[in-house]
């Protein structure tokens, strides 16, 4: 029961509450306005500092791109004088040149665009000095840029072959025929028939078709259903229509191989370098595929816990196989027989690389995501009386639960978060995944780093004066150096932003532990739900009064159900960095995104524009899946 005197003091400090959680000092705010000073410059002034903005954020793309351009113009400029020496350029002209020297671009990205998948390769390198150089984890960008090349170079080579030389060549007079090209397409002169009914002609027609099938099923409209078809033709679109199409490339290279081996103007078999372009990338891509097929045959897991919450999100808790190991932020591939045999789907890592198991929190997107929930909600049963989420299912359950393979671990922007000094955590609704294995881990290491911290001291007092002057050789040596890579990430602030009350229940345990626990405050969370009004606004003022006295009172937020504060409305990423950049002066801040693509642009020129403002040094980095 609330006093007369408690409301009163309510009301009194109500300006207190309403900006209780508005993360911004004047210092901030001042700094934060100042950047207001760039859009007041000329327009060659914007522009150049845009250039140079776009460059620093992106140059090791560039320089890749640049490369590969180079090598493309290099190979398409070799074949097309190549055959400018051949009799057939007398003919079949620059048709011909043009056709050949887009063939050999075409050999090189079919072997090139097999790199960027091959996943175990690219973890493994991306731990590497090359990391430095190589934008790794822009590798599925990279493979959907190689696919557009490829798409212009099969245009170029095709229709050059179909619309231009090959009628040249059937219109030729029989005297210029057989005396430029009777050597290489022998007597008598072909139709246009014979030309594409031949193991050249028919494989590369099927290529063309396959290929054109894969890549449009591949595009953003198909993939992610913005496509709404009739049924049947409703099956053609979605993840599961893209998975199985893209497998047709199987059936692709196997052509090209083929097609490379029946050329009518290379007669000598070494200078067939078709299988030559591709035998690397086809044997390092297999051996992940069949390493992959291994691997998830050994690490069978066994189901602890299921739970589906609100927002249709399924969390699986299941044991961890001995040789897994993994760091914070990476993420796994899970299969599910039972829904399909066959596809794999990528998944952040939510549980610590410190704890005994491995927990996924999947939410219903897709077919595949919808069919796997409705498999678990089967054998899941009502709450406990207490407990959150709708359903729930364990080993004490009597139905058994469905089993599950698992590959990985692969790599990630997040789990280089421990080299900043100062960790910026943002997820929208469920990009907040990434994120929850780094806070664990780094309340995990808090606690190991206060027990040996407590073990050093009880040591200290114990030993005495000649024993602890023996030990000064090892002992003090090897606990500070540990302590000081503990202490490298010395403040994390989470910020995770949903429309959905209901979502704060996904990760509750996690952020009560992380609150009860992390006494000295290195993490500090922000929790936002923008379906509410702004704090501030007169339409939520009443909540926000009556959220922030029980808050006080309790220590729990009403909206969230959990010892972190809520907020209303979308956080201001300027005053937010801002805070940053005063806290921390002369820090290396990590800031790490996953959600919507157009709040990570904001957030990456933010970062550009208090970099040039200060000495602290944003370093900006989104998942990508």
């Amino acid at each position: 029961m609330m006093q007369l005197w408690q409301l009163e003091t309510l009301l009194l400090q109500k300006d207190t509450y309403l900006s209780y959680s508005q993360a911004l000092s004047y210092t901030s705010q001042a700094l934060s306005q100042n950047l207001q000073g760039l859009r007041k410059k000329g327009r060659i002034r914007r522009m150049s500092t845009k250039l140079v903005y776009y460059l620093e954020e992106n140059w090791k793309m560039i320089w890749v791109v640049s490369l590969w351009i180079m090598v493309m113009i290099g190979l398409f400029t070799w074949k097309f004088f190549q055959y400018k020496q051949k009799s057939a350029f007398k003919v079949m002209g620059y048709c011909l040149l043009t056709a050949k020297g887009a063939a050999e671009t075409l050999k090189f990205n079919m072997a090139l665009i097999l790199m960027p998948v091959c996943r175990n390769t690219i973890t493994w390198l991306r731990s590497t000095k090359l990391g430095l150089f190589v934008p790794f984890d822009d590798n599925i960008n990279f493979h959907k840029t190689i696919a557009a090349a490829i798409s212009i170079g099969v245009i170029l080579h095709v229709g050059n072959h179909l619309a231009c030389d090959f009628p040249r060549l059937i219109s030729s007079s029989n005297d210029k025929y057989k005396k430029f090209l009777k050597n290489d397409f022998g007597s008598p002169k072909p139709t246009y028939i014979d030309l594409v009914k031949g193991t050249e002609g028919v494989t590369g027609v099927l290529m063309v078709i396959f290929m054109a099938i894969a890549f449009t099923l591949a595009t953003r409209w198909f993939r992610r259903n913005l496509i709404k078809l009739p049924k049947p033709f409703d099956r053609i679109t979605g993840f599961n229509a893209f998975w199985y199409s893209h497998h047709l490339f199987v059936i692709v290279y196997v052509l090209l191989i083929i097609h490379g081996e029946f050329l009518y103007l290379v007669h000598i078999w070494y200078r067939r370098t078709t299988w030559m372009y591709l035998a690397v990338p086809v044997l390092l891509y297999a051996g992940e595929r069949i390493l992959r097929f291994f691997r998830s045959g050994f690490s069978t897991v066994r189901l602890l816990k299921v739970a589906i919450y609100p927002g249709g999100v399924l969390t699986l808790q299941m044991s961890k196989p001995p040789q897994f190991r993994y760091k914070s932020g990476q993420y796994m591939f899970v299969q599910c027989p039972a829904v399909s045999p066959f596809e794999w789907h990528p998944f952040s890592i939510t549980s610590a690389p410190g704890d005994d198991y491995l927990s996924v929190h999947i939410r219903q997107l897709g077919d595949w995501t919808q069919a796997v929930k409705r498999l678990f909600s089967e054998v899941c049963e009502p709450p406990v009386a207490g407990k959150s989420g709708l359903l729930r299912a364990d080993e004490a359950t009597k139905k058994s639960l469905p089993k599950l393979l698992i590959d990985g671990p692969y790599g990630a922007p997040a789990q280089d978060y421990s080299k900043y000094d100062v960790l910026l955590l943002v997820g929208l609704g469920i990009g907040a995944t990434p994120f929850i294995s780094i806070l664990k881990d780094l309340l995990n290491n808090i606690v190991k780093m206060e027990e040996q911290a407590d073990s050093v001291s009880d040591a200290g007092k114990a030993s005495d004066v000649s024993v602890a002057s023996s030990n000064e050789s090892t002992t003090p040596n090897r606990v500070p150096s540990k302590r000081k890579k503990t202490l490298k990430t010395t403040n994390a602030y989470f910020y995770w932003v949903t429309r959905e009350q209901g979502s704060f229940d996904w990760f509750k345990g996690v952020m009560n532990e992380v609150a009860e626990l992390d006494q000295r405050g290195v993490i500090e969370m922000h929790n936002y739900l923008t379906s509410v009004y702004e704090e501030g606004d007169a339409r939520s003022a009443l909540i926000t009064m009556v959220q922030a006295l029980n808050h006080a009172k309790n220590g729990v937020d009403i909206v969230s159900g959990t010892r972190v504060r809520t907020h209303f409305a979308r956080p201001k990423w300027k005053n937010v960095l801002s805070k940053l950049s005063s806290k921390h002066c002369n820090a290396r801040i990590g800031v790490f995104y996953c959600g919507a693509p157009v709040l990570a642009k904001e957030l990456s020129k933010l970062c550009y524009e208090l970099n040039q403002k200060g000495s602290t040094k944003f370093e900006f980095h989104k998942e990508h899946f």
